[in-house]
């Protein structure tokens, strides 16, 4: 039988060994506990292995510290031209600090939401309709400056924050439509005005291209044309030049022949009678004759004696 102090002390080992084991605890990454004794903050777990006494200690909140998306529901804002549209936004936010975190606001998510809403409408207000619809990063901006200062003695830092949509009325989205199918026929009717000028103006040019070219062509032709005629010119002349050459070539070597073979006068005379012949065959009305063949009595004695030799 197992005496009652042994079995005393291995109830109190027991005890022991359960308290040590209820009183670790492990922290895991991008996380943090808060840790409170006796109701009063005592520390900050961060990564790691941790003890606790228990029923002393107890871990009261358990912090994520990784960076965390809020979406709100869409918030009613009115713009300073008086236009009623819905916003809705996204924030981005990561805890920087648990402790603060914890005791800071009682519920840091719902704080961040009204602070969103409000912060929203009041640099909404700021701008008209056509600002607020085209100048989403100055707005972004702007509403991340005021959470960021207001959320720093919570421990939690603002990121970013986004306008995710804006729905304006359903008539100023019809009104808009209208406006942006106006704009877009007005592109459309000055880019094909802009490409009609531009083709009026590449025809003009090419018929302008067309004519030089053609009037090049043509001067190019004249010239070759009358180089042509020139060099028809020349050898035209160069012939009737050589053919003169040759006459009188041809006629000095006649002389030449007549000075060498000294002729009779009856030769002479029978030549000139020649002469005379050719000249009565043509169309001349009137023919002048030469004293010196009008005795005919002696051209024909000429001509005998010329024949019978």
């Amino acid at each position: 039988m197992v005496p009652l102090s042994v079995a005393l002390l291995g109830v109190f080992l027991l005890i022991i060994v359960i308290v040590i084991a209820t009183g670790v605890r492990v922290v895991p990454q991008a996380h943090a506990y808060v840790v409170e004794r006796l109701g009063g903050y005592l520390t900050t777990w961060q990564v790691g292995l941790h003890f606790m006494i228990p029923i002393i200690d107890r871990i009261e909140r358990r912090i994520s510290m990784k960076e965390q998306v809020v979406d709100f529901d869409p918030q009613a804002v009115i713009t300073r031209d008086n236009v009623t549209m819905e916003v809705d936004t996204v924030v981005f936010f990561q805890i920087t600090d648990a402790k603060a975190f914890c005791y800071g606001v009682q519920n840091p998510l719902s704080a961040i939401e009204n602070l969103t809403a409000t912060t929203l409408r009041n640099v909404i207000g700021d701008l008209e309709l056509d600002e607020s619809l085209t100048s989403r990063d100055i707005i972004n901006t702007r509403i991340r400056a005021v959470l960021d200062e207001a959320t720093d003695p919570w421990g939690i830092k603002i990121n970013r924050v986004e306008l995710k949509d804006i729905k304006p009325p359903k008539g100023i989205q019809e009104a808009m439509e209208k406006q942006m199918r106006a704009e877009r026929e007005k592109r459309e009717a000055i880019l094909r005005s802009e490409a009609e000028k531009a083709s009026a103006i590449l025809t003009a040019e090419g018929q302008k291209q067309k004519k030089i070219l053609e009037a090049e062509a043509d001067k190019e032709a004249s010239i070759r044309r009358a180089e042509g005629d020139k060099e028809a010119s020349i050898r035209r002349a160069e012939g009737e030049a050589a053919a003169i050459l040759s006459v009188q070539q041809a006629t000095a070597e006649g002389l030449r022949m007549i000075n060498e073979a000294t002729p009779s006068e009856a030769a002479l005379k029978l030549r000139a009678f020649e002469t005379f012949e050719k000249v009565a065959d043509g169309q001349a009305t009137k023919i002048i004759i030469p004293s010196e063949i009008q005795n005919l009595a002696g051209i024909t004695s000429a001509i005998t004696e010329i024949t019978r030799k």
